[in-house]
């Protein structure tokens, strides 16, 4: 099991097209995911935000709550239409001892493959190992859940969205 890594995948009824725009728009993402961010994804860019409860399900809303108001900046890496989203970000952010700009990012990456069942969505975020030992293991283990319960909202958003 790697430590460096963590690797979801979900399969989304709903065309390509559609999934992109989920993940794409800033404004879209920000819905399922749990933040209101400032402006648009644009590749080579940082884009701030602040973490709300997700409008999706409001179990995982509820989980949600204590991380709300925490703020969050995403460096957009690449933007690939209908291939690859990536960014990098601070994960696991909220003791207010740490110095977050003084750590390695991780390396979000949303890519997108055509099935007959849909549209198989992969996201991996990669470089834990270059985290504070200190705060590592947390930072892992949160975000994986994290990405186990995005997986769902963005199931779900787009199961409900028009």
């Amino acid at each position: 099991m790697s430590t460096d890594c963590i690797e979801k995948h979900v399969t989304l009824h709903a065309s390509l097209q559609r999934v992109w725009q989920a993940v794409s728009d800033s404004s879209e993402f920000g819905s399922w995911f749990g933040m209101k961010l400032d402006g648009p994804f644009v590749a080579g860019s940082a884009i701030r935000g602040v973490m709300v409860p997700t409008t999706v399900d409001p179990v995982v809303a509820e989980m949600q709550k204590p991380f709300s108001g925490h703020s969050v900046e995403l460096f957009v890496e690449e933007i690939e239409p209908e291939k690859l989203f990536s960014f990098r970000w601070h994960p696991y952010t909220g003791d207010g001892e740490a110095d977050y700009n003084a750590e390695s990012t991780t390396l979000v990456a949303f890519t997108f493959a055509e099935s007959a069942e849909g549209v198989l969505l992969t996201v991996t975020e990669s470089g834990f190992d270059g985290i504070p030992l200190k705060r590592r293991a947390e930072a892992f283990a949160g975000n994986e859940a994290g990405w186990e319960a995005q997986m769902k909202l963005i199931e779900g958003y787009l199961a409900h969205a028009s």
